[in-house]
């Protein structure tokens, strides 16, 4: 099919999803993955507490025993934790549940993602922490032609497993991409550029997460803690790259 997906001649580059990581990452040096509701909303959450976190891709009984592999917690599914089992991908719940200092967080979109970068350095983004992350990219020298980025909008599922794009994660990269955009002046390709504008044009962030479908239908079941976690703008520092296969802050 060719190489036009690449968006190569760009140091910094936009796509949706595990499909979209996958066809980037053969020419990048490294991989952010933003997945707003929740997965990395709950990943900076985890981190800034010292946890270490390791995504898993199957919501199954494989992710328990991968678990017990790693010597680590399993968050479960927002509806199912416990006083017992109280860790989940729900940021609300991961702030009030005890330390654990090793954490396992299944993610059929976010793990997904991650996983496709093969040995590209992997980093999770989201509206909490992506000043920071752009600072950190453009610090490290990512974004160039010599050392791309491509940042991957997890985006949802339809419930035939086909991709709906998500409006918290477009924003949620294009934060990232207009964070590094204002640090290194890019070139990022069409694509990026776009998600960047998008974010920059938005005038009330916070209103258009909490209004979206997602933001919607977390609300109406429960879980309005958990968006307004996610729209913390800028409140977090802290940069989790992926290190023998959990994310832990960057030095």
């Amino acid at each position: 099919m060719g190489s036009w997906f690449l968006q190569t001649g760009s140091g910094a580059r936009f796509d949706w999803g595990p499909a979209g990581a996958q066809r980037l990452a053969a020419g990048i040096a490294c991989l952010v993955v933003v997945d707003v509701l929740s997965f990395t909303t709950s990943v900076t959450v985890a981190v800034e507490s010292g946890t270490r976190v390791f995504p898993y891709a199957w919501r199954d009984e494989s992710a328990s025993t991968f678990a017990d592999e790693m010597g680590a917690r399993l968050a479960v599914g927002r509806r199912m934790a416990t006083s017992a089992s109280p860790w989940s991908l729900s940021p609300t719940a991961l702030r009030s549940a005890p330390f654990t200092p090793r954490l396992v967080l299944p993610s059929p979109n976010g793990s997904s993602i991650a996983a496709a970068a093969g040995e590209s350095m992997v980093v999770a983004g989201c509206l909490r922490n992506a000043s920071a992350v752009g600072r950190w990219l453009a610090q490290h020298r990512y974004g160039t032609l010599d050392r791309p980025v491509a940042v991957i909008a997890s985006g949802e599922r339809w419930p035939d497993g086909s991709l709906r794009p998500a409006l918290e994660d477009l924003l949620g990269a294009g934060a990232v991409l207009a964070a590094l955009r204002k640090q290194c002046g890019g070139p990022l390709s069409p694509e990026a550029a776009a998600a960047a504008d998008c974010f920059e044009a938005t005038p009330d962030v916070v209103t258009a997460v909490t209004s979206s479908a997602s933001g919607r239908e977390l609300t109406g079941g429960g879980f309005a803690g958990d968006v307004d976690i996610a729209t913390e703008l800028d409140v977090c520092d802290i940069v989790p790259i992926l290190t023998d296969g959990a994310f832990t802050a960057a030095g």
